[in-house]
Protein backbone atom coordinates (compact mmCIF):
# COMPACT_ATOMS: atom_id res chain seq x y z
CA UNK A 1 0.00 0.00 0.00
CA UNK A 2 0.65 2.90 -0.83
CA UNK A 3 2.03 5.86 2.61
CA UNK A 4 -1.55 7.60 2.98
CA UNK A 5 -1.37 10.46 4.85
CA UNK A 6 -3.82 13.61 5.30
CA UNK A 7 -4.18 17.35 4.89
CA UNK A 8 -6.08 19.13 7.49
CA UNK A 9 -7.47 22.50 7.41
CA UNK A 10 -9.46 23.21 10.70
CA UNK A 11 -12.75 24.13 8.88
CA UNK A 12 -15.56 25.73 10.78
CA UNK A 13 -18.90 24.33 9.56
CA UNK A 14 -22.35 26.20 9.46
CA UNK A 15 -23.92 25.65 12.31
CA UNK A 16 -20.47 24.75 14.39
CA UNK A 17 -18.07 27.04 15.96
CA UNK A 18 -13.99 27.58 15.72
CA UNK A 19 -13.01 25.73 18.72
CA UNK A 20 -15.17 22.68 17.66
CA UNK A 21 -13.07 22.36 14.37
CA UNK A 22 -9.66 22.71 15.86
CA UNK A 23 -11.34 19.61 18.47
CA UNK A 24 -12.37 17.62 15.36
CA UNK A 25 -9.39 18.32 13.76
CA UNK A 26 -7.36 16.64 16.60
CA UNK A 27 -10.20 13.76 16.60
CA UNK A 28 -9.63 13.07 12.83
CA UNK A 29 -5.76 12.68 13.66
CA UNK A 30 -6.51 10.43 16.34
CA UNK A 31 -8.46 8.23 13.61
CA UNK A 32 -6.08 8.38 11.60
CA UNK A 33 -3.22 7.07 13.28
CA UNK A 34 -5.47 4.19 14.42
CA UNK A 35 -6.07 3.70 10.46
CA UNK A 36 -2.13 3.71 9.93
CA UNK A 37 -1.97 6.88 8.27
CA UNK A 38 1.82 8.18 8.56
CA UNK A 39 1.55 11.79 9.39
CA UNK A 40 -1.16 14.65 9.07
CA UNK A 41 -0.51 18.33 8.05
CA UNK A 42 -1.82 21.17 8.58
CA UNK A 43 -1.85 24.48 6.37
CA UNK A 44 -1.07 28.36 7.05
CA UNK A 45 -4.20 30.62 5.90
CA UNK A 46 -5.09 33.97 7.36
CA UNK A 47 -8.20 36.02 6.85
CA UNK A 48 -10.29 32.75 6.15
CA UNK A 49 -13.65 32.65 8.32
CA UNK A 50 -13.67 28.73 7.49
CA UNK A 51 -9.95 27.89 8.40
CA UNK A 52 -8.51 28.09 11.84
CA UNK A 53 -5.37 27.12 10.95
CA UNK A 54 -3.80 30.50 10.89
CA UNK A 55 -1.18 29.74 14.09
CA UNK A 56 -0.18 26.47 12.34
CA UNK A 57 2.86 25.83 15.08
CA UNK A 58 -0.03 25.82 17.67
CA UNK A 59 -2.67 23.66 15.95
CA UNK A 60 0.04 21.21 15.44
CA UNK A 61 0.48 21.36 18.74
CA UNK A 62 -2.86 20.64 19.57
CA UNK A 63 -2.69 17.47 17.37
CA UNK A 64 0.76 15.89 18.47
CA UNK A 65 -0.32 16.00 21.75
CA UNK A 66 -3.71 14.58 21.23
CA UNK A 67 -1.83 11.41 19.31
CA UNK A 68 0.74 9.39 20.11
CA UNK A 69 2.59 8.03 16.61
CA UNK A 70 1.52 9.86 13.74
CA UNK A 71 4.16 12.69 12.37
CA UNK A 72 2.51 16.02 12.47
CA UNK A 73 3.49 18.88 10.95
CA UNK A 74 2.99 22.31 8.72
CA UNK A 75 1.56 21.32 4.95
CA UNK A 76 2.93 24.20 5.03
CA UNK A 77 4.85 27.18 7.25
CA UNK A 78 4.34 30.05 4.55
CA UNK A 79 7.63 31.11 5.07
CA UNK A 80 7.70 34.70 3.27
CA UNK A 81 4.90 35.76 6.40
CA UNK A 82 7.86 34.98 8.71
CA UNK A 83 11.45 35.10 9.70
CA UNK A 84 12.98 31.73 9.78
CA UNK A 85 14.60 32.40 13.16
CA UNK A 86 11.33 32.29 14.42
CA UNK A 87 10.24 29.47 12.79
CA UNK A 88 13.28 27.17 14.10
CA UNK A 89 12.11 28.26 17.68
CA UNK A 90 8.32 27.33 16.85
CA UNK A 91 9.45 23.78 15.16
CA UNK A 92 12.19 23.56 17.26
CA UNK A 93 10.18 23.47 20.26
CA UNK A 94 7.81 21.08 18.20
CA UNK A 95 10.32 18.79 17.98
CA UNK A 96 11.40 18.37 21.67
CA UNK A 97 8.15 18.13 22.84
CA UNK A 98 7.35 15.45 19.92
CA UNK A 99 10.36 13.86 19.23
CA UNK A 100 10.65 12.28 16.40
CA UNK A 101 7.31 12.84 15.16
CA UNK A 102 7.39 16.69 13.61
CA UNK A 103 7.31 17.79 9.60
CA UNK A 104 8.14 21.27 8.68
CA UNK A 105 6.53 21.85 4.79
CA UNK A 106 7.32 25.32 3.30
CA UNK A 107 5.61 27.27 0.89
CA UNK A 108 6.72 30.41 -1.01
CA UNK A 109 2.86 31.90 -1.50
CA UNK A 110 1.70 34.06 1.61
CA UNK A 111 -1.92 32.22 1.87
CA UNK A 112 -3.43 35.34 2.12
CA UNK A 113 -4.58 38.92 0.54
CA UNK A 114 -2.63 41.50 -0.14
CA UNK A 115 -4.29 43.84 2.77
CA UNK A 116 -3.65 41.22 5.10
CA UNK A 117 -0.04 40.56 4.16
CA UNK A 118 -0.14 44.05 5.54
CA UNK A 119 -1.18 43.25 8.75
CA UNK A 120 1.41 40.51 8.94
CA UNK A 121 3.87 43.15 8.44
CA UNK A 122 5.64 41.56 5.63
CA UNK A 123 7.10 43.31 2.82
CA UNK A 124 4.95 42.12 -0.95
CA UNK A 125 8.95 40.80 -1.95
CA UNK A 126 9.79 38.97 0.42
CA UNK A 127 9.01 35.63 -1.57
CA UNK A 128 11.70 36.65 -3.54
CA UNK A 129 14.30 35.67 -0.87
CA UNK A 130 12.08 32.03 -0.29
CA UNK A 131 15.36 29.94 -1.45
CA UNK A 132 17.45 32.30 0.99
CA UNK A 133 15.05 31.98 3.98
CA UNK A 134 14.71 27.87 3.49
CA UNK A 135 18.68 27.61 4.04
CA UNK A 136 18.67 29.96 6.93
CA UNK A 137 16.06 28.15 8.53
CA UNK A 138 17.52 24.88 7.76
CA UNK A 139 20.66 25.91 9.34
CA UNK A 140 19.26 27.09 12.92
CA UNK A 141 17.76 23.61 12.50
CA UNK A 142 21.18 22.76 12.38
CA UNK A 143 24.51 21.81 14.57
CA UNK A 144 25.73 24.79 15.91
CA UNK A 145 28.70 26.01 14.04
CA UNK A 146 32.15 27.45 15.07
CA UNK A 147 31.55 31.07 15.99
CA UNK A 148 27.60 31.01 15.36
CA UNK A 149 26.51 33.91 17.37
CA UNK A 150 22.39 33.44 17.21
CA UNK A 151 21.29 30.28 18.38
CA UNK A 152 17.61 29.06 17.94
CA UNK A 153 16.68 27.72 21.34
CA UNK A 154 14.88 24.82 21.59
CA UNK A 155 15.93 24.43 17.56
CA UNK A 156 19.77 24.22 16.96
CA UNK A 157 20.20 20.01 16.62
CA UNK A 158 16.42 19.18 16.11
CA UNK A 159 17.44 18.76 12.46
CA UNK A 160 13.64 19.22 11.88
CA UNK A 161 12.74 17.21 8.04
CA UNK A 162 12.11 20.37 5.65
CA UNK A 163 9.82 19.82 2.63
CA UNK A 164 8.74 22.15 0.10
CA UNK A 165 5.63 22.29 -1.17
CA UNK A 166 4.24 23.64 -4.29
CA UNK A 167 2.01 23.55 -6.98
CA UNK A 168 3.95 25.11 -9.72
CA UNK A 169 6.90 24.21 -11.50
CA UNK A 170 9.03 26.89 -9.26
CA UNK A 171 8.68 24.65 -6.10
CA UNK A 172 9.68 21.38 -7.68
CA UNK A 173 13.13 22.59 -9.27
CA UNK A 174 14.08 24.30 -5.29
CA UNK A 175 13.36 21.18 -3.90
CA UNK A 176 15.41 19.56 -6.27
CA UNK A 177 18.31 21.75 -6.34
CA UNK A 178 18.20 21.70 -2.43
CA UNK A 179 17.80 17.80 -2.13
CA UNK A 180 14.64 18.04 -0.04
CA UNK A 181 11.14 16.08 -0.79
CA UNK A 182 8.69 17.01 -2.31
CA UNK A 183 4.79 17.80 -1.94
CA UNK A 184 2.22 19.02 -4.67
CA UNK A 185 -0.82 20.46 -4.07
CA UNK A 186 -3.22 18.87 -6.73
CA UNK A 187 -6.24 19.12 -4.63
CA UNK A 188 -6.57 22.56 -5.36
CA UNK A 189 -4.16 23.30 -8.12
CA UNK A 190 -3.54 20.35 -10.68
CA UNK A 191 -2.56 21.41 -13.55
CA UNK A 192 1.21 21.64 -13.78
CA UNK A 193 1.18 17.77 -11.51
CA UNK A 194 3.17 15.61 -14.07
CA UNK A 195 5.58 18.75 -15.11
CA UNK A 196 6.35 19.96 -11.44
CA UNK A 197 7.24 16.34 -10.71
CA UNK A 198 9.11 14.75 -13.72
CA UNK A 199 11.23 18.55 -13.18
CA UNK A 200 11.90 17.54 -9.75
CA UNK A 201 13.07 13.52 -10.44
CA UNK A 202 15.28 14.84 -13.28
CA UNK A 203 17.23 17.79 -11.19
CA UNK A 204 17.22 15.88 -7.77
CA UNK A 205 20.36 16.46 -6.35
CA UNK A 206 20.95 14.28 -3.23
CA UNK A 207 21.78 16.11 0.37
CA UNK A 208 22.23 15.31 3.74
CA UNK A 209 18.52 15.13 4.42
CA UNK A 210 17.31 12.83 1.26
CA UNK A 211 19.27 10.24 -0.80
CA UNK A 212 16.56 10.07 -3.52
CA UNK A 213 13.70 11.54 -4.55
CA UNK A 214 10.72 11.76 -2.43
CA UNK A 215 7.50 12.89 -4.17
CA UNK A 216 4.07 13.39 -2.10
CA UNK A 217 0.84 14.35 -4.35
CA UNK A 218 -2.07 15.83 -2.08
CA UNK A 219 -5.31 15.33 -3.28
CA UNK A 220 -9.04 15.21 -2.76
CA UNK A 221 -10.29 11.66 -2.17
CA UNK A 222 -14.07 11.22 -0.86
CA UNK A 223 -14.82 7.78 0.46
CA UNK A 224 -18.48 6.28 1.52
CA UNK A 225 -19.92 2.85 1.17
CA UNK A 226 -21.58 3.91 -2.12
CA UNK A 227 -20.51 5.64 -5.13
CA UNK A 228 -24.26 8.24 -4.73
CA UNK A 229 -23.15 8.66 -0.64
CA UNK A 230 -20.07 9.61 -2.07
CA UNK A 231 -20.85 11.84 -4.35
CA UNK A 232 -23.66 13.49 -2.65
CA UNK A 233 -21.35 14.10 1.08
CA UNK A 234 -18.89 15.49 -1.81
CA UNK A 235 -21.13 18.28 -3.01
CA UNK A 236 -19.84 19.95 0.04
CA UNK A 237 -16.32 20.37 -0.76
CA UNK A 238 -18.33 21.27 -4.77
CA UNK A 239 -20.07 24.15 -2.87
CA UNK A 240 -16.39 25.35 -1.21
CA UNK A 241 -14.72 26.03 -4.36
CA UNK A 242 -17.25 28.02 -6.01
CA UNK A 243 -17.58 30.05 -3.02
CA UNK A 244 -13.90 30.29 -3.76
CA UNK A 245 -14.93 31.16 -7.85
CA UNK A 246 -17.55 33.89 -6.20
CA UNK A 247 -15.05 35.18 -3.46
CA UNK A 248 -17.95 34.83 -1.45
CA UNK A 249 -17.13 33.85 2.35
CA UNK A 250 -19.65 31.01 4.15
CA UNK A 251 -18.61 28.11 6.53
CA UNK A 252 -18.59 24.56 5.15
CA UNK A 253 -21.64 23.81 3.59
CA UNK A 254 -24.25 20.63 4.47
CA UNK A 255 -23.66 18.45 1.13
CA UNK A 256 -26.58 18.95 -1.12
CA UNK A 257 -28.82 16.87 -3.53
CA UNK A 258 -28.44 18.93 -6.90
CA UNK A 259 -24.82 20.89 -7.20
CA UNK A 260 -25.85 22.06 -10.73
CA UNK A 261 -28.56 24.12 -9.04
CA UNK A 262 -25.77 26.32 -7.10
CA UNK A 263 -23.84 27.68 -9.73
CA UNK A 264 -23.37 28.76 -13.28
CA UNK A 265 -21.91 26.80 -15.62
CA UNK A 266 -19.02 29.06 -15.77
CA UNK A 267 -18.54 28.47 -11.98
CA UNK A 268 -18.95 25.18 -12.36
CA UNK A 269 -16.44 24.63 -15.04
CA UNK A 270 -14.01 26.66 -12.74
CA UNK A 271 -14.52 24.52 -9.86
CA UNK A 272 -14.43 21.71 -11.41
CA UNK A 273 -10.86 22.09 -12.89
CA UNK A 274 -9.66 23.25 -9.21
CA UNK A 275 -10.72 19.71 -8.55
CA UNK A 276 -9.70 17.80 -11.35
CA UNK A 277 -7.42 15.89 -8.80
CA UNK A 278 -10.25 14.03 -7.27
CA UNK A 279 -11.77 10.64 -6.37
CA UNK A 280 -15.03 10.25 -4.65
CA UNK A 281 -16.42 6.71 -5.03
CA UNK A 282 -16.97 3.49 -3.05
CA UNK A 283 -14.29 1.50 -1.84
CA UNK A 284 -13.79 -0.05 -5.41
CA UNK A 285 -13.64 3.50 -7.52
CA UNK A 286 -11.71 4.39 -4.04
CA UNK A 287 -8.89 1.44 -4.84
CA UNK A 288 -8.85 2.50 -8.47
CA UNK A 289 -9.15 5.90 -8.85
CA UNK A 290 -6.10 6.31 -6.65
CA UNK A 291 -4.16 3.35 -8.37
CA UNK A 292 -4.63 5.24 -11.18
CA UNK A 293 -3.00 8.24 -9.64
CA UNK A 294 -0.46 7.10 -8.31
CA UNK A 295 0.06 4.59 -11.07
CA UNK A 296 0.11 8.00 -13.63
CA UNK A 297 2.48 10.39 -11.33
CA UNK A 298 4.82 7.47 -9.44
CA UNK A 299 3.75 9.38 -5.93
CA UNK A 300 5.63 7.81 -3.25
CA UNK A 301 3.44 8.88 -0.46
CA UNK A 302 0.11 10.06 -1.11
CA UNK A 303 -1.40 13.19 1.15
CA UNK A 304 -5.49 12.87 1.26
CA UNK A 305 -8.24 15.99 1.74
CA UNK A 306 -11.23 14.35 2.51
CA UNK A 307 -13.73 17.30 3.18
CA UNK A 308 -16.79 15.88 4.22
CA UNK A 309 -19.59 18.11 6.66
CA UNK A 310 -20.18 15.90 9.00
CA UNK A 311 -17.35 14.39 11.50
CA UNK A 312 -18.38 11.06 11.70
CA UNK A 313 -18.82 10.81 7.92
CA UNK A 314 -15.58 12.43 7.83
CA UNK A 315 -13.61 10.04 9.69
CA UNK A 316 -15.72 7.16 8.15
CA UNK A 317 -14.06 8.36 4.84
CA UNK A 318 -10.48 8.40 5.88
CA UNK A 319 -10.95 5.10 7.18
CA UNK A 320 -12.74 3.35 4.54
CA UNK A 321 -9.88 4.96 1.96
CA UNK A 322 -7.29 3.02 4.32
CA UNK A 323 -8.93 0.27 4.22
CA UNK A 324 -9.63 0.27 0.35
CA UNK A 325 -6.11 0.67 -0.19
CA UNK A 326 -5.04 -1.57 2.43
Amino acid sequence: MIPLSLLELGRVREGFDRRAALDDARTLARHAEAAGYRRIWVAEHHNMPTVTTAATSLVVAHIAAGTRTIRVGAGGIMLPNHAPYIIAEQFGTLETLFPGRIDLGLGRAPGTDPLTLRALRRERNAADTFAQDVLELQAFLGPVRPGQRIEAVPGSDTNVPLWILGSSLYGAQLAAELGLPYAFAAHFAPQALDAALALYRERFKPSAQLAQPHALVCANVIAAPTDDEARFLATSQQLSFIDHVRQTRRLTQPPVANIAHYGSPEEMALAAQMLACSVVGGPDAVRAGVGALVARTGADELMVVSDVYDTALRIRSVELIAEALG
